[in-house]
């Protein structure tokens, strides 16, 4: 076998050689052919020389196409010199470094035997930018934030940005389907105006939310949690339907804090999706969220390691108990006030960590409080930075914590709400705190934002008595930054004028007291009305001054004195004068003026000695939020002056922060007025009440009033009075006691809503005023009786003259003498009659008279603008109501 196989392999290696050989052949044999024909295709073409490239050197450089630019300018941009070696890859070069200037928008380069030649096309210069259908963003809010602006270099880079920052600005604002269209108009001298054509398109709404995985609370409970809403007809008003990515995240903080204080401890949210419609018009919400089991509250305890602090004690006056469903903003609101506890005792940098114990077997959530060790701590330093106006003893004397104290959590607040209620410097103000030089030392800072205290404010209003109303006050709170107010006011209407100038120092000779002085002059005219004429009825002047001087009992309480001294005087038009008992006297006419105001002329002077004693705990005197203040104030007169009287005033107002940032407020007054050693309550002192004490009533348009109401014909013989207010003469006469109260709801709005200063609220007003002693009254003894003639204001007796003109008409006027002009023979005089009257005593009750409405305060662009409508649920027969008002003001 071995043989065989050896053979067989022999035999094939042989035929492989004898194959290889005749192939050997018969190549050999071709080549000489091959050489042959090369050989003569030699011979028939000459051999070239070799062509070797030789390397050109830059002679010079030449820049064409350039306007603006300088050509050396040009060649900084650029490697290529005048002497180098020219190439194509070092020409390329210098174009990539041409293109990025962003100054050409072509460039080209080419060598001509050395001589180097760049062309250059530069990019425009921009003349304006110029936005067309810009409506919702004005151009101030958009030019700011792009970046080509006019005299700048055109580049498209620079355009596109621009678009997608424009498109930007629209997304924010809810507005997805905005399109921006950039236009270049080319001009002379190679310049362009940018036009930026802007399709704004409609606010994309959230058409739906959807929400997927919730078993224990509905959707509609769980969109009311949200801060988005849904675009329904209900909801056009709101600003919330518009899709925004920020919200759509804290809405989903919104979901886990009310699963976690409802006690649903593993709630998460799995996914938050929102889908834009094809039509980009709407987005669809759809919200996966797994709630997990419901806890309980197991063992709570406090662990505490200050030595101060008794641990059992502190878990005994826990707010929750075991059993009790879990709650995780209650845990939140325990850790702030062991940490305010804490540091009212000294201990500023207390840290107190919650800690929990998960049960999933019993769905039980064990809770320690623990209070780390830390060191009592003493306040260093006490720094104010930020005013330039404000002394630093305004704000120095405000601080209830000195330095050297004991750090007090207690006092820091209320250093705070001090400093907040001078109203002198930013609404969020806050005394920071840091650590100081050692671990028990801290300094505290109050870092102000001054802003203005003076106070220009310009008020309007309309009756349908008075017409319009105007009043301006100026007023400086911060008076040469030493904490010192300064104003003085005017009111003008035909119903009222008034003029007062007030000072006001907080800090007598750096002490705590205050002191203060106030100097006026008040005029009112009351007036009616004879056959729809505007008739003046009295006028009441007050001329006066007001001292006072104030001492604090404790942080809260106060004690105020006061001293003032009035003249009144009431005076009556001489057409209510006459000499009625024929002596030449002139005297006030019942018929005429009415017997209670008979009584009510005259001058009489006040000396009056008041105090008030009054609580206030308020965060904030001119925007509170939060605390209560009551007062309760005497005041007698008849210490000198002509008048004598006893008045007792008591007023409270309490606010609180409800409804997660609503503010409600309740406030109550009420006051009593006696005359004594003989006297009566006189007109010019009683209690009136009406706008703005109660809106939807008139100036005076509460309580009791005295109408005189004409008396005319019905025609058949007969007769009836009439009830219409403008026929009518109508006197407010005031009352000895009233009461008054106000519940309102402060609705906090969206943030854009709160950058525009709008705050609108619903409120309810209530009050009466009341317990008069009933005037005389009086009914005119026309016509069955004495005939009243009518007077002037200057008490002269009118005569109605009848002219018969050219053309048969007649021309009728009043004159003031009884006799006709000689040869007047178509002139005919009678004496003018008082028109027939009654007066009827209306409104001495004290059913409380109700109205609601609803307000808006708006800090807008020219000063503080308030505006209410309400409507009286409740009056009584006489009261005046009025649905509307409004006022604005400014500040500097």
């Amino acid at each position: 076998m071995r043989g065989d196989n050896m053979t067989t392999t022999g035999s094939a290696i042989a035929g492989r050689r004898l194959a290889l050989a005749l192939m050997g052949g018969t190549i050999l044999a071709g080549m000489p052919a091959v050489a042959v024909a090369q050989d003569a295709e030699t011979a028939t073409e000459a051999p070239a020389a070799p062509v070797v490239a030789q390397p050109q050197i830059i002679r010079s450089i030449t820049i064409t196409g350039s306007q603006r630019l300088e050509p050396n300018t040009i060649l900084s941009y650029i490697r290529l010199r005048a002497g180098q070696e020219y190439s194509q890859a070092a020409a390329d070069a210098a174009l990539k470094d041409l293109y990025a200037t962003e100054l050409f928008s072509n460039a080209s380069v080419r060598n001509e035997n050395g001589n180097v030649i760049i062309e250059v096309d530069e990019n425009p210069v921009i003349n304006r930018i110029i936005l067309e259908g810009n409506k919702r963003i004005k151009n101030d809010k958009i030019l700011p934030e792009i970046k080509l602006s006019p005299r700048q270099i055109f580049t498209r880079s620079k355009v596109r940005a621009d678009v997608a920052r424009i498109i930007e600005l629209y997304k924010r604002q809810g507005r997805f389907a905005a399109t921006v269209e950039p236009k270049m108009v080319q001009l002379s001298q190679n310049r362009v105006d940018i036009v930026f054509e802007i399709s704004e398109g409609p606010k994309s709404k959230v058409r739906q939310i959807n929400i997927i995985g919730n078993e224990v609370f509905s959707d509609g409970k769980l969109r009311g949690e949200m801060v988005t809403k849904q675009a329904r007809f209900t909801t056009f008003l709101s600003s919330n339907t518009s899709y925004d990515p920020d919200r759509l995240a804290f809405d989903q903080q919104k979901l886990r804090q009310f699963y976690l204080t409802e006690g649903y401890a593993d709630f998460r949210v799995v996914s938050a999706v929102a889908e834009l419609t094809p039509d980009k018009k709407d987005f669809i919400i759809t919200y996966v969220v797994e709630e997990g089991e419901r806890y309980n509250f197991g063992n709570v305890e406090v662990d505490s390691q200050i030595r101060d602090f008794n641990s059992d004690a502190l878990a005994s006056n826990l707010p929750m108990e075991s059993g009790d469903p879990y709650d995780a903003k209650l845990v939140e609101d325990t850790v702030e006030q062991l940490s305010e506890l804490a540091g009212s005792f000294g201990y500023a940098f207390a840290d107190v960590q919650p800690r929990f114990g998960r049960n999933k077997e019993d769905l039980t959530m064990d809770l320690t409080f623990i209070l780390n060790e830390a060191p009592r701590v003493y306040v260093e330093r006490v720094d104010v930075n930020g005013n330039t106006l404000t002394q630093d003893k305004v704000l120095r004397r405000e601080f209830r914590v000195s330095e050297g104290d004991a750090f007090s959590t207690i006092g820091i607040n209320r250093t705070t709400n001090r400093i907040k209620s001078l109203g002198f410097f930013q609404e969020n103000f806050e005394v920071e705190q840091r650590e100081g030089s050692q671990p028990d030392r801290i300094i505290l800072e109050a870092n102000i934002q001054e802003q203005p205290t003076g106070e220009l404010q310009l008020s309007a209003g309309f009756s349908s008595i008075e017409s319009f109303i105007l009043s301006a006050s100026i007023r400086q709170r911060n008076f040469r930054g030493r904490g010192q107010t300064i104003g003085a006011g005017i009111n003008y209407s035909r119903f009222s004028r008034s003029f007062n100038v007030s000072f006001t120092e907080p800090y007598l000779f750096d002490r705590n007291i205050s002191t203060g002085i106030d100097i006026y002059r008040r005029d009112f005219n009351n007036f009616g009305f004879n056959n729809n004429n505007r008739v003046n009825s009295y006028e009441q002047s007050t001329t006066g001054f007001s001292v006072r001087v104030g001492v604090p009992l404790s942080e809260f309480m106060s004690l105020v004195g006061s001293y003032t001294f009035n003249i009144d005087d009431v005076t009556l038009g001489n057409r209510f004068f006459r000499d009625i008992n024929g002596d030449g006297t002139q005297t006030c006419d019942p018929i005429q003026a009415g017997r209670f105001l008979c009584d009510a002329i005259g001058k009489r002077t006040s000396s009056i000695l008041g105090a008030t004693l009054s609580f206030n705990n308020l965060n904030s005197r001119f925007r509170p939020t939060r605390g209560e203040s009551v007062s309760l104030s005497a005041e007698v007169a008849g210490l000198g002056g002509s008048v004598k009287y006893a008045r007792m005033r008591a007023s409270a107002a309490k606010y609180w922060n409800v409804f997660d940032n609503f503010i409600f407020s309740v406030t109550a007054e009420g006051g009593w007025i006696k005359g004594y050693g003989g006297d009566n309550v006189q007109l010019t002192d009683r209690f009136f009440l009406g706008e703005p004490q109660i809106r939807g009533f008139d100036i005076r348009g509460v309580g009791p009033r005295v109408f005189r109401q004409p008396i005319i014909s019905d025609g058949n013989g007969g007769s009836i009075a009439l009830t219409d207010r403008d026929q009518i003469q109508d006197d407010a006469i005031g009352g000895r006691s009233f009461y008054r109260g106000r519940a309102e709801l402060e609705i906090p709005l969206g943030s854009g809503a709160q950058e525009l200063g709008l705050r609108p609220s619903i409120f309810m007003d209530v009050g009466a005023v009341f317990n008069v002693e009933r005037p005389q009254l009086l009914s005119s003894p026309f016509p069955n009786g004495t005939s009243v003639p009518v007077r002037d204001n200057d008490g002269n007796e009118l005569f109605r003259q009848t002219v018969t003109n050219a053309d048969g008409s007649t021309t009728v006027t009043n004159v003031t003498s009884p006799t006709a002009p000689d040869g007047s023979a178509n002139t005919a005089l009678t004496q003018v009659i008082a028109s027939p009257f009654q007066e009827v005593f209306l409104g001495d009750s004290s059913k409380p008279r109700v109205t609601i409405g609803v307000g808006v305060n708006w800090n807008s662009p020219f000063g503080p603008f308030r505006i209410d409508f309400a409507h009286a649920l409740s009056t009584v027969e006489g009261d005046d109501t009025k649905k509307f008002s409004f006022n604005v003001g400014t500040q500097f």
